[in-house]
């Protein structure tokens, strides 16, 4: 479950703001979340992921020495190897919640997923991606096409739990030795009729609907 006095997951995501896509009440619940962050030093770079269910409950953890051209590359590397890890532990039709650092990142993800459901592929805004990142783009793009849904949303790198992994990837080596897991999150639902009734306080803002 999740560590008391931390938020999940779940709360930095809903209490974030996610670029070009608002949600309804009923769609901004994921079964998973996943946090990346990549770290830019000259020779000694690191990526962090972490999964967790909606429900709080950790799925895997990994931190990971690096060695990107810069700062832009090695957050586009670590959210395609969240993705890419989170796609072998999700169940078919999951709907995830991405969370970065990266505002360009966060709104290229909603972009993408904007295009999907364009009947000429078009996304609402132009998406450019870093020199450099392109093939983890394809990836990230590819990995975003097989979820059922896909949100990102952008978030302050002193709140997020993958910052430390990617920092100090030979302090939290340990982090890749815990054995894999397959969680399952509880049932999809609201927890409340406040949950079914109300935007998160984030959603008020947004510029578009899903």
């Amino acid at each position: 479950m999740a560590v008391t006095g931390r938020p999940t997951l779940r709360d930095l995501f809903d209490e974030s703001p996610t670029p070009h896509i608002a949600h309804p009440p009923w769609t901004h619940r994921r079964h998973f979340y996943v946090a990346t962050d990549g770290s830019y030093r000259p020779n000694s770079g690191g990526l962090g992921v972490v999964i967790e269910t909606r429900d709080g409950e950790r799925v895997t953890r990994l931190s990971l020495p690096d060695v990107a051209p810069d700062n832009n590359v090695s957050e586009y590397r670590a959210l395609h190897l969240g993705l890419d890890v989170l796609a072998h532990r999700a169940p078919p039709g999951a709907r995830v919640g991405v969370l970065v650092d990266l505002d360009d990142l966060a709104a290229n993800v909603n972009n993408a997923v904007l295009a999907s459901d364009h009947p000429d592929w078009k996304p609402p805004k132009p998406i450019s991606v870093p020199a450099g990142s392109e093939y983890h783009w394809r990836g990230i793009r590819a990995r975003i096409a097989g979820f059922e849904e896909v949100r990102a949303a952008s978030i302050d790198g002193r709140e997020n739990p993958a910052h430390p992994l990617a920092n100090s990837p030979n302090e939290y080596k340990h982090v890749n030795e815990q054995p894999d897991r397959c969680v399952l999150p509880d049932p999809l639902g609201f927890e409340s009729e406040q949950d079914a009734s109300y935007l998160p306080p984030s959603r008020f803002e947004g510029q578009a609907g899903d």
